[in-house]
């Protein structure tokens, strides 16, 4: 059967709206004269921007409302930002495309383009992520950190204001927003397990609708976030998992390295293993057993305790 009307579900934030735009507008160039309606959703996660996401409830936040409305039938796909997604997907739904990976770093933004190394001492450092806290505070142990929610134009401003001397972003979603952000560099931590893909979620019974996505859909981005979500499913990741994963495809090898810390970064396990790009899921899984033996069930055993 032919479609040629679509519903796009996102979150109405600036970010989401530039990148399922791009989304939106490449599959338009692949299907002419295809229609594509877009419904923006506020979800749980836009509402809170006073605490942390691992105080409230963590992932789910930015997506449950937006897996509602695909479930209810009310939109034909969803596009996400990867990294917001649980490690389970509600029963019914799947990713059914996954695009081409951006940039997956993250960056540090100073009015003056510093690197870590060159900030001053006991510089603030604006950031909601407890990953990229505790990943720099391995690089410079002097860093305060403080809460930095909201879009990423409300970030830059409190930045241009003073309230930080540096806050961290996502390269990929700089790229998506067409900043040309000189003062970004990049800093040497892994990135949260999915940075930088976009998932394209449809309910899994619609098959006619995923061959329709298929042109847009990159086999190397799926590979890498099949490992890398398969080693957050394990550790039962989640926002108040201290938890870097990053599979980086070189030929048909996959290299996948992982983060792992304790909430106060007392515990730090640092890994990773190589394999065939044939079995991202093994690999993961080896990966994972690697982590148990350095300790990393005592380090859930913490994050349980102190959730």
């Amino acid at each position: 059967m032919t479609r040629n009307r679509l519903v796009m579900g996102t979150r109405g934030s600036p970010l989401a709206s530039a990148q399922s735009g791009l989304f939106a507008d490449a599959l338009r160039a692949v299907h002419p004269g295809l229609e594509i309606e877009v419904k923006k959703i506020t979800t749980s996660g836009d509402k809170i921007q006073n605490r942390f996401l691992s105080e409230v409830g963590g992932k789910g936040l930015f997506v449950k409302e937006i897996e509602d409305a695909l479930l209810g039938d009310e939109i034909d796909f969803a596009v996400h930002s990867l990294k917001d997604m649980p490690a389970v997907l509600p029963e019914g739904l799947e990713i059914g495309c996954y695009p081409e990976r951006r940039n997956p770093r993250d960056v540090l933004i100073s009015l003056g383009g510093l690197s870590y190394q060159d900030l001053p001492v006991k510089a603030r450092i604006g950031t909601s992520s407890l990953r990229r806290r505790l990943q720099l505070a391995r690089l410079r142990s002097d860093f305060r950190f403080e809460l930095l929610r909201g879009n990423i134009d409300t970030r830059m401003r409190r930045l241009d204001e003073g309230t930080f001397d540096a806050i961290v972003l996502a390269r990929a979603g700089l790229e998506r927003l067409g900043l040309d952000v000189k003062n970004a560099v990049e800093i040497p931590i892994l990135p949260a397990p999915g940075q930088g893909t976009l998932a394209i979620e449809i309910r899994s019974a619609d098959a006619a609708l995923k061959n329709l996505l298929s042109p847009l859909h990159h086999d190397a981005t799926e590979l890498a976030s099949l490992a890398e979500r398969r080693v957050m499913r394990e550790l039962g990741g989640s926002c108040n998992l201290p938890l870097g994963a990053y599979g980086e495809i070189q030929g048909d090898e996959m290299n996948l390295s992982v983060f792992l810390a304790s909430p106060e970064g007392a515990q730090v396990i640092e890994t990773s293993r190589k394999g065939s790009c044939e079995n991202p899921l093994g690999l993961a899984d080896v990966l994972v057993e690697e982590v148990w033996r350095l300790g990393g069930r005592k380090i859930l055993d913490a994050i349980q305790k102190n959730s």
